[in-house]
């Protein structure tokens, strides 16, 4: 494959003159998502002008610290959408300064494409190559393609660090605009529909800037020995779903939320005895963890939307390009969270979350209910649509709070769309149960024995009065004091 990354007489420039070309308040969309596929120089080169910026910012996901870290310390971006991972935006968006609010990936480029959400001026992308009419994404696809087609303005950043064999992963397609949208045409997680290429219309194409940035590395810590403990726990209750559902005639589809923990997770599937069925992932992100699988050939497939890889994995997936290619395919984030895909392969979606209450509520997001973390980004999607919904944390923070609380202060996945929850300790199957023994299965399956007999003593306390879901408020908002 050759590695010409312009071709044709396009407008190639240096990234303050692009910069330059922003409106100071302009909507900027960009590509990234996993903090991978981001775009680096012009934003940082907005960052370092002496302008007075208020600028709107729309991602497909996570991105690096020259947006969510220069950026934001350069006061430079009054709203923010829909997911934030860095200290400096998190704190901007809890004290004010910044505008912020999180959106179901699923659904994000429609929100953008129609209007709903913002409205558009400027896209600023990264790729690996580009031409007159077309881009080949870097690490991630995201909602770049939903991006590109909503602004009359896009600035390209050509990133010569990323390998141009990335277009081997790329699987581009493009769902239609209501009411002619047909159902996506994929029959199974690995199958391709598209192309390495996202087009557009070429009077589009203001800017071309030229890098050599790779993206920030994931650094995955080491599997603690209560990420082991959850890990042997989910192990074990898929093992025995798999045996007993028809859901799992033929193969298991996973999806994992990106992190430590999750990483952790996909590493466990290692030992996991699935008999002769296909291990397929259908998800949002790819971590070390799958690359371990692919190389172990028990990974049959895996379709996602970013490779989010520690350096070590980068390096691994970087020299053997074509090879993983073969397996692993990047689509647009409203393809590989796309509710109605997620259902049609009868997906197992394994998430996080900062805390679960006795009745099944989960909060993913908000601190003591206030303090905005990083966002819901896709857990929603798959946590609502999913066969089979699994909760997987641990059971305290620290050692001196429970995460197996009274009453969650924010809720982002209701009782209707948690499944089962995994800590540590065991695993609470939550389907089909009634309230009030959903909150028995958690205290005796999922809380730590530190918190056990407090939670019991308050459930004692909320059964005494009536109720479908009884609570003592008083005593269960105490919990977040």
């Amino acid at each position: 494959m050759t590695d010409q990354r312009i071709e044709g007489d396009l407008p190639v420039t240096d990234a303050a003159s692009a910069a330059a070309d922003v409106p100071a308040d302009a909507t900027l969309l960009v590509s990234g998502f996993g903090s991978v596929g981001y775009p680096k120089a012009v934003p940082l080169a907005l960052a370092e002008s002496d302008r007075d910026l208020s600028l709107t910012v729309v991602s497909g996901g996570s991105v690096g610290a020259e947006i969510d870290v220069e950026l934001v310390e350069a006061d430079a971006i009054a709203r923010r959408y829909p997911y934030q991972a860095r200290a400096p935006a998190r704190e901007a968006a809890n004290d004010g300064r910044m505008a912020f609010a999180d959106r179901h990936i699923s659904a994000l480029g429609d929100d953008v494409q129609f209007g709903g959400l913002v409205d558009p001026d400027v896209a600023v992308v990264e790729a690996v190559a580009v031409g007159e009419d077309w881009l080949v994404p870097s690490g991630s696809v995201g909602h770049t393609p939903a991006y590109v087609d909503s602004v009359d303005s896009l600035v390209v950043e050509v990133n010569r660090a990323q390998p141009r064999s990335l277009a081997g992963f790329h699987d581009i397609y493009r769902p239609d605009l209501p009411p002619e949208r047909d159902p996506v045409p994929l029959s199974a997680p690995g199958e391709r529909i598209g192309g390495p290429r996202i087009e557009f219309d070429p009077a589009k194409l203001t800017a071309v800037v030229e890098t050599d940035c790779r993206d920030e590395p994931y650094e995955f810590r080491d599997p603690t020995e209560t990420d082991r403990a959850i890990a042997a726990n989910l192990r074990s209750f898929l093992t025995d779903e798999v045996e007993r559902s028809p859901l799992f005639a033929d193969s298991v589809r996973l999806q994992f939320g990106v992190g430590s923990l999750g990483n952790a997770l996909m590493g466990a599937l290692a030992d996991a005895d699935f008999g002769d069925r296909e291990l397929i992932y259908f998800g949002e992100v790819i971590q070390d963890g799958l690359l371990d699988l692919l190389d172990a050939g028990q990974l049959d497939s895996a379709s996602a939307t970013s490779l989010a890889l520690s350096a070590a994995g980068q390096d691994r997936l970087f020299a053997d390009a074509e090879r993983y290619a073969e397996d692993v395919v990047l689509r647009p984030a409203d393809v590989s969270n796309r509710p109605a895909l997620i259902d049609r392969f009868g997906v197992v979606a394994v998430n996080s979350a900062l805390e679960v209450d006795l009745y099944g509520h989960a909060n993913s997001t908000h601190v003591d209910g206030s303090r905005m973390l990083n966002g819901i980004g896709g857990s929603a999607d798959f946590t609502r649509n999913a066969a089979l919904s699994i909760l997987a944390l641990p059971s305290t923070v620290g050692s001196d709070r429970s995460r197996i609380v009274p009453m969650v202060p924010h809720v982002d996945h209701t009782e209707h769309d948690v499944d089962a929850v995994v800590t540590e300790h065991g695993v609470a199957d939550l389907r089909g149960t009634a309230p009030r023994e959903r909150a028995r299965l958690l205290v005796d399956r999922c809380a730590h024995p530190d918190y056990r007999e407090q939670l019991q003593e308050y459930l004692d306390r909320a059964f005494d009065s009536d109720g479908h879901e009884p609570h003592d408020l008083d005593a269960a908002l105490s919990w977040h004091e």
